[in-house]
This record gives C-alpha cells, sequence and structure tokens, in this order.
C-alpha cells in the first residue's frame, strides 16, 4: 500500500506482534503478508491478509504486480501495490499463537501485527526486513 501525504510518497508497513519483537524496529518491519488458502490466487490472498493484518479491507481496484522476493526461509513472497489511505491509528490484528517463552512447551496468543505505519521511502528502508527491502525499488519502477 502506497499514498502521497503533501507530495511525498509513503508506503505502508506493518510490525509484527508479540513479545520476541516488542523491543525490536530497524529490520523488522514487513509489508502485510502471509500464506495462501488452498486454490487461492496470489491477489486474493493478499487482500485476505491485509484485512486479517490490520482488519481493513482493501478498497483499490487497481494493483502493481511486483517481481517476487525470497525470505530466509526460502519461501517466495509474492506482491502487489496499490495507492490507498487507510487509518493505521485504528487496526485490529488477528490472533496467533507462539510458543513462548521460547523452548519452554508454553503458549500465549499474540495479535500478528501490533501496529501499522505510513513511512517515508528512506524510513522504510531501513525498517523494513532485508529480503522485502527490493519491493520498495520495484514499487517505485511500477509507479514512475
Amino acid at each position: 500500500m502506497y499514498r502521497k501525504e503533501k507530495n511525498i510518497l509513503q508506503i505502508l508497513l506493518v510490525h509484527p506482534g508479540g513479545p520476541f519483537w516488542a523491543k525490536k524496529d530497524a529490520g523488522a518491519w514487513s509489508i502485510p503478508k502471509g500464506e495462501f488458502d488452498e486454490g487461492e490466487d496470489a491477489l486474493s490472498a493478499a487482500r485476505r491478509e491485509f484485512e486479517e493484518e490490520l482488519g481493513k479491507k482493501v478498497a483499490a481496484t487497481t494493483f502493481h504486480e511486483l517481481p517476487p522476493v525470497q525470505s530466509k526461509s526460502n519461501k517466495t513472497v509474492f506482491a502487489f501495490a496499490a495507492e490507498e489511505n487507510i487509518d493505521t491509528t485504528s487496526i485490529t490484528s488477528n490472533l496467533i499463537w507462539i510458543g513462548w517463552p521460547p523452548c519452554s512447551g508454553k503458549h500465549i496468543q499474540v495479535p500478528e501485527v501490533d501496529k501499522a505505519e505510513w513511512l517515508t521511502i528512506d524510513i522504510a528502508r531501513e525498517k523494513i526486513t532485508p529480503y522485502q527491502l527490493p519491493l520498495i525499488e520495484y514499487l517505485l519502477k511500477a509507479i514512475e
């Protein structure tokens, strides 16, 4: 998701929830993303995951398909860009179960995303998880 605020390009990134991520910032943020449901196409999955992670439906109808990137765990991430301005102060993320503390056998429920923010390109480059950094460049090329 991107927008122009006072003629400055901003992109929407989300911060993962839970105690592991609580004090992490640079390199911890991400685009809203997730896994495909069986039979689901990439754009439908992206729209669904956006709604699950932020509690907001995507109203945009025009999307730029960006080249995929590989995560550290070798998963392929398919991404789409759309211009839309959403309020990030009132997100409601789905909840997920995580093992916490690590290796304890105990589990806690946390929001998948604890915050979303509109960031300038320079700040987004600092905060985005490294493997997703090319997505910013792909976005810039797609909308120029």
